[in-house]
């Protein structure tokens, strides 16, 4: 029990601190894509049955337009858009035995990944 309490309070004081490229990830599984564009990068996880993407600000602070969508190939699109200071998303797909396509954008610039992880 207070094991699991000073764990829990370190991940909330460890997170409070987390910027930019130091973020701890919100996504289930394994790192599988990262791609770097002028503003950001977009991050894709992979797990068994889903995949999931973030993107996140290289430069957290003042709040900004940033989205994510990620879209299993014969899906629709999960969409996360909004004005925030460090990133969009989590979204999450089911998307076993299927390619998705990522794409993020923060601040006007986008970064696509086109069809991965078939």
């Amino acid at each position: 029990m207070v094991l699991a309490l000073a764990t829990a309070l370190g991940l909330l004081a460890g997170g409070i601190g987390a910027t930019g490229a130091n973020a701890a990830s919100v996504c289930a599984g394994r790192p599988a894509k990262t791609l770097k564009f002028g503003t950001g990068e977009l991050r894709v996880y992979r797990t068994r049955s889903y995949a999931c993407a973030l993107a996140v600000a290289v430069k957290p602070g003042a709040r900004r337009k940033m989205s994510v969508q990620i879209q299993p190939r014969g899906g629709h699109p999960v969409v996360d858009r909004g004005n925030f200071t460090q990133q969009a998303g989590p979204v999450t797909v089911h998307a076993l035995n299927r390619c998705v396509r990522v794409s993020g954008t923060i601040s006007g610039k986008t970064g696509t990944t086109g069809w991965i992880l078939c």
